[in-house]
């Protein structure tokens, strides 16, 4: 896992890095300047191209001064720099940068008004007005001149983080701020890039190291951690010789309705292709046949043999294609009564949201896994993505319960409040079903032994890169292509 830090986390990961190496405050900015320029290069941006370079005088615009002398040394002769005359004092480090480049045939130009700005000439823009630690939304003459290079409509490179965009927190809305095509930052990304309202600042983001102490990052408060490949590895295990279904659990997957029998069926498809040694299906009678022919793997169970046997079953996922009638909510009831932890998905949500007094049946240990309709539903209306994650972080912890708020980066939520980020997935995933798939996903690898924690983890990283895969070659994948893949994808990462 990485730990994601706050901008102040950042700035003390800095300050750490620098009395420890040693390395001096300006050869830092330098590490960060050749990261920067690293990443752009690899843009494949041609040095005909005209750049303009927007820097303020603090470090980050110590950091764009450095960005320009970089470029300039690697051919990129068509670039002016900017540095906006509206702070008091410039940083040490600024100044520093600012003798450099001055030894350079480059203009530089003192920016005083935003009208300066209109009719400039660039195909390129880097901004490093402002860093990370704003609390406020930008006003006067700053805002002035960031809507002035908006309004360019120019791809815009943001150094670390946009002008104007909060590093965590709620984010203003509107958002004032500069709308980046791409913003690069260093050693960790922004928790707030993870959020759909960073759309507004920035498109798509990029992370570089630049030599911060890795250890010591790692030491600070893991309240957001950011899942790696290597973690999956290291709970997936190959399967050793003499292993038998009985060895991978049995799953129990409660589904369906007459008229979405559909939603169960890809609920079992991801139990199935996730490996559990034993998948059952109880679903509505009149579905059997559909059942037989579509995936004669699964068993099927009616709903008075589960209430019956009910403790053979080693993961029990519930809601998919549920239904909400009276009926459903009753079946619920029951299952929430047998005091077993549970995976909970789909309609079993919307009943609870509709039902408050079925809440409190939850048991511990139980993986709630709503999308942010879903969620507000449950626990009430919100605003923003913050205040969202904050509140499944207290009904984690009150509840004792994992709690995994999907969108393109979900989130899941364990009991003791910690956030883990999934960074698999992508747009070409936006199509039904693909709910139904992961709660099946992480039913089975509850089933196979593994925590609550770790199987929501598993299920969410290896659901999204199964879709990664796929989308090498497919514009967008339906929800069965993605459980037919997680099998190979599940190799891959064993070795």
């Amino acid at each position: 896992m990485q730990t994601l830090l706050t901008a102040a986390q950042m700035k003390v990961a800095d300050a750490h890095t620098i009395d420890t190496k040693p390395i001096s405050s300006v050869d830092l900015m330098e590490c960060a300047a050749e990261a920067f320029v690293a990443v752009f290069l690899r843009e494949d941006i041609s040095k005909e191209k005209a750049i303009a370079v927007f820097c303020g005088k603090g470090n980050n615009g110590g950091d764009g001064l450095a960005i320009a002398r970089l470029l300039l040394n690697r051919g990129y002769k068509n670039l002016q720099v900017f540095v906006l005359n509206l702070f008091p004092k410039e940083s040490p480090d600024f100044l520093a940068n600012l003798w450099r480049l001055k030894e350079l045939p480059v203009g530089i130009t003192e920016l005083t008004a935003p009208e300066q700005i209109s009719g400039l000439k660039a195909d390129i823009l880097i901004d490093a007005i402002l860093g990370s630690g704003l609390n406020k939304p930008l006003e006067g003459k700053l805002e002035q001149v960031v809507q002035q290079i908006n309004g360019l409509k120019k791809k815009v490179y943001a150094v670390d983080v946009p002008t104007g965009f909060y590093a965590e927190g709620v984010l203003p809305s509107p958002y004032n701020g500069i709308s980046a095509y791409k913003t690069i930052c260093f050693q960790r990304p922004k928790i707030n890039f993870f959020f759909p309202e960073s759309l507004t600042a920035t498109e798509y983001f990029a992370v570089e190291g630049i030599g911060l102490d890795e250890q010591f990052i790692q030491s600070q408060n893991p309240a957001f951690q950011l899942v790696e490949i290597q973690d999956i590895k290291d709970l997936l295990k190959p399967r050793k010789p003499f292993s038998h279904k009985g060895t991978y659990g049995h799953a129990l997957l409660i589904a369906g309705a007459t008229q979405t029998m559909g939603a169960a069926l890809l609920n079992a498809k991801g139990c199935l292709y996730a490996g559990a040694g034993l998948t059952t299906l109880s679903i509505p009678e009149s579905g059997l046949n559909t059942l037989n022919t579509a995936l004669p793997e699964v068993m099927y169970a009616d709903r008075k043999e589960v209430m019956e046997k009910i403790d053979k079953y080693d993961a029990i996922g519930i809601g998919s294609g549920l239904g909400i009638s009276q009926a459903a909510k009753d079946l619920l009831q029951e299952v929430l009564l047998l005091k077993k932890a549970l995976v909970m998905d789909a309609d079993a949500l919307n009943l609870m949201a509709q039902h408050q007094d079925l809440q409190e049946l939850i048991i511990p240990g139980s993986v709630l896994t709503p999308h942010m309709k879903e969620f507000d539903h449950l626990f009430g209306a919100h605003t923003s993505w913050y205040d969202r994650l904050e509140t499944a972080r207290v009904q984690a912890e009150k509840l004792q319960i994992v709690i995994v708020l999907k969108n393109r980066y979900s989130f899941i939520v364990s009991p003791e409040g910690i956030v883990y980020i999934n960074p698999t997935g992508n747009p070409g995933m936006a199509q039904g079903g693909m709910g139904d798939v992961l709660t099946g996903v992480i039913t089975a690898y509850v089933a196979q032994g593994f925590s609550a924690v770790e199987a929501a983890i598993m299920g969410c990283f290896i659901h999204g890169i199964a879709g990664d895969d796929l989308a090498i070659d497919h514009f967008n994948s339906t929800a069965s292509q993605v459980a037919k893949n997680i099998p190979k994808i599940v190799r891959h990462i064993t070795g």
